[in-house]
């Protein structure tokens, strides 16, 4: 049997083309004891990826040339040597860009597709909802009627963190490109606002949705939209830093003013608490995610929105599209 996989073919410089991440056949193994043969279904696209295919020094390896991308899929299993799986059982497994994988049954989690669509392991039941989780509970510390801020509010990530600050009695808003977006952060996800990063009057607009201020700032984004943010943050003000989506593809340093004075005195003045983290940081909270985030989405108390992409031939034009903003909500490509 023939699959199919996306290796690094050179580290990219800006945005990763097809030229960098290249499709290759292979023949598909068969597993030896103790392994299981995967074909897989939906492959996670995610922000941090675009780091792993630097060389740049980060919280974790990067990719080797000719490597396998990495990335989270949910899979199915076609052929078991492992007494813990079986046919048919539906697993989440770190097999990378690939439609097919022979993996350690050490290294699989099993899913049950009874508690929600498989796709959601990946998503809100997944590493995205448990960053949101974590994050939030950890570094954002919210406290009943304080101000959440969350950038890129309609993606993965920040589609969640809102919807948890509104069950722990917080206000949410968010920030979003676009009034499409937008509308979805407030009307599906149930916001108290969002604010278009995009528009003209950004600054004024967010300062409106946040008449007392900012207490709590989930960082996804960085760059302008921080430098909007950081003025309205109320002193002993917390900020976790979860992502930075606007510097992945920068090739040089930014031109232009000097932010980090500003940065630096409003940390100063305000008392800011910054933490940057990882969501596997947090393990110790991963069973209480896992007992009320499924109950959660269970009751419409947490909601979630999929962008799935078909075929892993366009697995390359869909991380683009991710990291310019052209989905909502999870990123997935349907690779069986």
């Amino acid at each position: 049997m023939q699959g199919k996989r996306i290796v690094l073919a050179q580290y990219p410089t800006g945005m990763p083309g097809h030229d960098d991440l290249k499709m290759e056949e292979f023949d598909v193994a068969a597993p030896g004891e103790g392994e299981v043969a995967l074909r897989t279904l939906y492959l996670s696209l995610d922000p941090y990826m675009r780091g792993r295919m630097s060389t740049a020094k980060s919280y974790a390896a990067k990719v080797e040339l000719g490597q396998i991308i990495t990335g989270e899929t949910v899979s199915e299993v076609t052929e078991s040597r492992d007494e813990r799986f079986s046919k048919g059982d539906i697993v989440r497994a770190h097999t990378g860009w690939t439609t097919h994988a022979v993996m350690s049954a050490k290294a699989l989690t099993k899913i049950d597709p009874d508690i929600a669509p498989v796709s959601t392991a990946l998503g809100v039941l997944g590493m995205p909802g448990f960053t949101a989780y974590g994050g939030l509970k950890v570094h954002g510390d919210p406290k009943p009627g304080e101000t959440v801020v969350v950038s890129a509010a309609a993606g993965a990530v920040g589609q969640i963190v809102g919807q948890l600050a509104k069950i722990w009695g917080c206000r949410a808003v968010g920030i979003a490109g676009g009034p499409d977006k937008c509308a979805l952060v407030t009307d599906t996800f149930g916001f108290d606002a969002c604010v278009d990063y995009k528009a003209d009057d950004f600054r004024e607009q967010l300062a409106s949705a946040c008449p007392d201020g900012i207490d709590i700032y989930f960082e996804n984004v960085g760059g302008d939209v921080l430098k909007t943010v950081l003025p309205l943050m109320n002193d002993f003000g917390r900020i976790p830093v979860c992502g930075l989506i606007a510097y992945y593809n920068m090739s040089a340093p930014p031109q232009g003013t000097d932010d980090m004075p500003m940065l630096m005195r409003m940390t100063l003045t305000k008392r800011l608490r910054i933490h940057g983290f990882i969501n596997y940081d947090h393990a110790e909270w991963r069973p209480d995610f896992e007992r009320e985030m499924p109950a959660w989405v269970s009751e419409g108390k947490v909601r979630y929105v999929e962008d799935i992409i078909d075929g892993i031939d366009n697995a390359v034009d869909a991380f683009q599209g991710l990291l310019t903003g052209r989905y909502t909500g999870k990123v997935l490509v349907k690779a069986g």
